[in-house]
């Protein structure tokens, strides 16, 4: 029999089985890479911006479609079964990307059809949070998954560094043991096996997922084909009647912008360091790891604020933050640190720019879970999983926005300081808007309110539930 708790943690290891992709290849392993492959890190930046910008582009169209099939039809899972296989074709693919010799097309395709795998497969079961808990408890629930994830991601990278990443000053991994399987630093075999262990870590780490979720049958549930004619329809009517919900509509273009902010810094972090501080793949993991670290900690303390304060208040906090670390990071170089300038050997910016890290681990985790808690509340109970599929629409919508942003930024600079400057502006967008968001959500006509005003109580902000 599969308990309610063992049914939470199969939903807790799917972020821990997909956090490789962000963790290994979209921040701290395979992105800074890329400057090795093309050349210098204005150009591997440029390229990673259009690559993940176009991906982006694909995840925003098909996603809401998607979404309302699986709606009408009552089922995720095979869903998830199909973007499952998608991640791990993509994520393998990435193992022929050998230096002077590699396909960038092949290269960039691979990557995106495993982006795609993933971004799709977590918006199948993001939507699955409702059901898992009751509503007093989604916070803790939705921050323990971060948490586990980033636990995953840190172990992953641990994995990378400690047996598989060679230092070329050493010719040793991290911990002083030669490469497993013999790797070669000359053809960066090293560094080109992170494809090949995503998708491993990914297909063993789902077992759990696939044998203690199980979806209840839903009444009314139609076949793929029909609710693939009925998807349109639907999503149009859905669209129509968004205006007269005010905070719903301002809390998913608000979630639009800082979510595509942070997607920023998490695909350009790695190769920002690269190409401004020159340092290596081994330096990236290590901050990789901090910035895991502090994830987790910090995903597993919000969850509890979420509880406590509400998820808006931790938004809010977060959003502020990270606009600052941004800022901060244009201002640090190999020559300067926010304004004063250091010698070719200071180890000044290293520290602050770890010390960064840090800081976007800690907030990025809190803000991820807080916002999913928080379209909990801005849906309709009995439209979450439509709603969801807002969310999930809106996330991606402009997915795009900061990649492309940034790849033209840095084109037309020739400078990947100034380049990561679009992201500023986006999360001064989503602060912005988040000033028109009722932490309870939009107030609800009587006779749908029932449910609620039985309940008699108030969310942790004080605005009725």
């Amino acid at each position: 029999m599969i308990t309610t708790r063992k049914r939470i943690w199969g939903w807790f290891f799917f972020d821990w089985a997909s956090q490789p992709y962000n963790t290994l290849l979209i921040t701290f392993i395979f992105a800074p890479f890329m400057k090795d492959l093309l050349g210098d890190g204005s150009s591997a930046q440029t390229v990673w911006g259009y690559g993940v910008g176009f991906a982006g582009l694909v995840i925003a169209l098909a996603s809401p479609f998607l979404g309302a099939i699986a709606d009408k039809t009552g089922r995720r899972i095979p869903f998830i079964w199909l973007f499952s296989l998608m991640y791990v074709a993509g994520a393998w693919g990435l193992w022929y990307a050998v230096p002077g010799n590699f396909s960038l097309l092949l290269i960039m395709t691979s990557f995106a059809v495993g982006l795609i795998g993933m971004e799709f497969a977590t918006t199948f079961t993001n939507a699955m949070l409702p059901g898992l808990a009751p509503r007093e408890e989604i916070g803790k629930v939705s921050g323990s998954g971060w948490a586990f994830g980033y636990v995953g991601g840190v172990l992953s990278l641990i994995v990378m560094l400690g047996f598989l990443q060679i230092n070329p000053a050493t010719g040793h991994t991290l911990i002083g043991l030669p490469p497993m399987f013999g790797l070669d630093l000359a053809t960066r075999a090293d560094t080109r096996i992170v494809g090949p262990l995503t998708a491993v870590w990914y297909a063993v780490f789902m077992i759990p997922f696939f044998l203690w979720v199980r979806e209840p049958r839903q009444p009314g549930a139609v076949s793929v084909a029909r609710a693939a004619r009925m998807a349109w329809p639907e999503l149009r009517t859905t669209l129509r009647g968004l205006p007269a919900r005010r905070s719903l509509m301002a809390f998913l273009l608000s979630s639009m912008f800082y979510r595509d902010a942070l997607n920023g810094i998490y695909t350009f972090g790695g190769l920002y360091a690269a190409g401004v501080l020159n340092w290596s793949i081994t330096q990236i993991g290590i901050f990789g790891i901090l910035g895991a670290v502090t994830g987790a900690i910090f995903a597993w303390a919000g969850g509890k604020a979420d509880d406590r304060f509400g998820p808006k208040s931790v938004i809010v906090v977060n959003v502020l933050i990270l606009t600052a670390v941004v800022v901060g990071v244009v201002f640090i170089s190999r020559e300067s640190v926010f304004g004063h300038a250091v010698g070719p050997e200071s180890a000044l910016p290293d520290i602050a720019f770890y010390v960064m890290g840090g800081l976007i681990g800690a907030c990025g985790g809190a803000l991820q879970s807080a916002s999913r808690t928080m379209m909990v509340r801005q849906a309709d109970p009995e439209k979450i999983t439509e709603h969801f599929g807002l969310y999930a629409l809106s996330g991606k919508a402009t997915a795009f926005i900061a990649p492309l942003s940034i790849g033209v930024m840095t084109q037309i600079s020739d400078n990947q300081s100034i380049g990561i400057t679009p992201i500023i502006v986006l999360f001064v967008l989503g602060f912005g808007l988040l000033g028109f968001v009722r932490s309870g959500g939009d107030p609800r006509p009587a006779a749908s309110a029932d449910p609620s005003a039985a309940a008699g109580g108030t969310d942790p902000e004080g605005t009725p539930s």
